[in-house]
């Protein structure tokens, strides 16, 4: 079962490189914020694999670290949109 769990973290790790290569190129920012909101998820998925697979549950604390980094990634993502003045948010 180890070497199941090393395998979906291994392909959604290159769902993340994949996704990279939208944050660079675009099109447009909110493009780019799919992208980020898709690190954080699946780095969340990546790190409950393997501390299930190597049975760290150190791992599970980092995980949820990163799932509360991530959602306050997006917030301050879509806050410095809306001050710039780019795209008309749900903020206005």
């Amino acid at each position: 079962m180890q070497t199941f769990y090393l395998g979906v973290a291994c392909f959604l790790l290159l769902t993340m490189i994949v996704g990279l290569i939208r944050v660079f190129r675009g099109p447009r920012q909110e493009d780019r914020l799919v992208a980020v909101q898709l690190f954080g998820t699946t780095g969340v998925a990546v790190l409950l694999l393997l501390a299930t697979a190597f049975d760290a549950p150190a791992m599970r604390n980092a995980a949820m670290v990163f799932a509360v980094l991530a959602v306050l990634a997006v917030m301050a993502f879509v806050r410095g949109s809306g001050e710039r003045g780019g795209g008309g948010g749900a903020g206005g």
